[in-house]
């Protein structure tokens, strides 16, 4: 009788021998599948102190700019995608620094975002929304912040900031 061990054994031994194609769709069978979304958290270069936030549709809290990414996109393209297509601030994906840790998971799983910094400056930039997707987008005080929807003031929480934050501020990601 062969213990679970040598039995896992032998199953990987079998697996790792079939063709690569077949153990591709094997694997994407058996896996989780979850969404993959950029968010950004973008300061105020003149004054880190502040935030820009977007109140989306039904306007119950603010958020912060994020999306879905597109097919094989790169997360900081498409970090730096939806933040102009939501807020009309365009940052090349380049001046994006990603978080620490980068990718969070929803807690209704499904979906995993990356997570990515950047600083424009506030009285030189132009906030422009669709008034459809995002009805308003304006900056706060990281000390005074409106309501928010619960994953921002989750997500922003894991980083430090807001009514929730759970660590030292991290520097490097002003």
């Amino acid at each position: 009788m062969k213990t679970p061990r040598q039995l896992r054994g032998l199953a990987y031994q079998v697996f790792y021998g079939l063709p690569l194609p077949l153990r591709r769709q094997i694997a994407r069978a058996v896996s989780p599948k979850y969404l993959v979304g950029a968010v950004t958290v973008i300061r105020d270069a003149e004054a880190p102190e502040r935030l820009l936030l977007l109140r989306q549709p039904p306007g119950r809290g603010w958020g912060l700019p994020a999306g879905l990414l597109k097919r094989r996109e790169l997360p900081a393209v498409g970090a730096a995608r939806e933040l102009f297509e939501e807020a009309g601030v365009r940052l090349e994906p380049g001046d994006l620094t990603p978080g620490n840790p980068n990718a969070i998971v929803h807690p209704n799983g499904g979906v995993v975002d990356t997570v990515w910094f950047g600083s424009v400056p506030a009285s030189s930039t132009t906030l422009t929304v669709d008034g459809g997707e995002v009805i308003e987008a304006a900056w706060f005080s990281i000390d005074d912040l409106p309501k928010l929807t619960w994953p921002t003031e989750r997500l922003l929480g894991i980083y430090g900031i807001g009514p929730r934050a759970v660590a030292p501020s991290h520097e490097d990601q002003k």
